[in-house]
């Protein structure tokens, strides 16, 4: 099921050349001299379409740096001048929104705390009835796609039809490099659900540490997103907040040469001809694969019968431990990553368990002497 979102193609709002959009800027801003100085030395790399600072910055515990508040709203006015960017800012109220409005922002983003909460995200929205101005929607800090989509449904019910998401990385409890993990799966399933909507991806939440932005960088754009958001600071390292993965100007223009910039399909006639072979094996081989899980489900459905009519729990824990074992040696065998090998068993065995629990639950047929 595709969403029915009334949105403009990205290259309507932003003039981006052809070329990824790149929004960028410090984290916070702090004076008006980082601010312009950071904002002068971006303009002047050429490779960025938006600058971006936050003014108002929602932290997880009280005494941190909270942002500068609405006198960095001038500061932007004067970037702006002085560089001719448009600027990006976040916003997590209606006041907010009703300063940046006035203030001639360019671009609101929601943050990920704000989209993980409908009532901060319909507040918001509501405060834009009535305006045209491009928002963007940071994906909610938790994994939950469908809270990412009521946030853009609701921001584009109320007639915002410039409108892009922003995928930042999720948090997990477990151990990992990155700061929030990227869970491009999530990404990907957004995509899917709605082609034309533009999507951006922030290393910067993402990874935590300048290291793996241009690692990041690149897998986003190999996976087609539209443009990245990345933070930068004349002097990351006595930047207020997240000074760790915040890049130079320089060094951000250096991460966008080193970048490549792939095609969605080979423009050459006879590279063509072999990808479309190509797809065509995988097709073949897909269908085969799902015959083969039909082929499972029915013996899955025998063994559910067998269980109901000789009392036998469904789960076997002894089983399925003896199943993972053996399919994770033999997938490792083959050139498969193990980790995926697992997850795709655990995918079956979940079904499995749901098929026989609903044999051995339903009602015996009643019999008539």
């Amino acid at each position: 099921m595709k969403l029915n979102l009334n949105i403009q193609p990205l290259n309507s709002w932003i003039n981006t050349n052809g070329k990824p959009l790149i929004i960028a800027g410090p984290c916070s801003a702090e004076t008006e001299e980082q601010l312009l100085a950071t904002a002068n030395m971006l303009a002047k790399t050429g490779k960025v379409a938006a600058l971006r600072a936050g003014i108002w910055k929602p932290r997880t515990r009280p005494g941190e740096f909270e942002g500068i508040g609405s006198i960095g709203l001038e500061w932007l006015k004067k970037a702006k001048q002085e560089t001719g960017l448009p600027v990006a800012i976040e916003v997590a109220t209606a006041k907010h929104v009703e300063e940046a409005l006035a203030a001639g922002v360019d671009i609101l983003w929601v943050g990920a705390r704000s989209t993980a909460n409908p009532f901060t995200v319909q507040e918001i929205a509501d405060a834009l009835k009535g305006v045209d101005i491009p928002v963007m929607v940071k994906n909610p800090v938790n994994p939950d796609l469908s809270l990412w989509i009521g946030a853009l449904e609701r921001i584009n019910n109320v007639g915002i039809t410039k409108l892009a998401a922003i995928s930042r990385g999720f948090t997990s409890f477990e151990k990992s490099a990155f700061r929030n993990e990227p869970m491009w799966e999530i990404t990907i399933q957004l995509k899917t659900l709605c082609p034309e909507l533009p999507v951006i991806c922030d290393p910067s939440h993402i990874c935590g540490n300048r290291e793996l932005l241009p690692y990041i960088s690149q897998k986003a754009l190999d996976l087609e997103m539209n443009g990245l958001m990345i933070e930068s600071h004349i002097d990351p390292s006595v930047a207020w907040t997240d000074a760790k993965q915040q890049l130079t100007p320089a060094a951000l223009s250096g991460l966008i040469d080193n970048l490549t910039v792939r095609k969605a399909e080979p423009a050459d006639a006879v590279a063509k001809d072999i990808l479309a072979d190509l797809r065509e094996q995988i097709d073949k081989i897909d269908d085969q694969l799902i015959q083969k899980v039909a082929e499972r489900m029915a013996v899955v459905d025998k063994i559910g019968e067998y269980k109901k009519d000789n009392d036998i729990t469904i789960l076997q824990l002894n089983r399925w431990d003896e199943i993972i074992k053996k399919r994770a040696v033999f997938g490792k065998a083959l050139k498969l990553d193990e980790e995926f090998t697992t997850r795709l068993l655990e995918l079956i065995h979940t079904e499995s368990i749901r098929r026989q629990a609903e044999i051995m639950n339903a009602a015996s047929p009643v019999t008539h002497k």
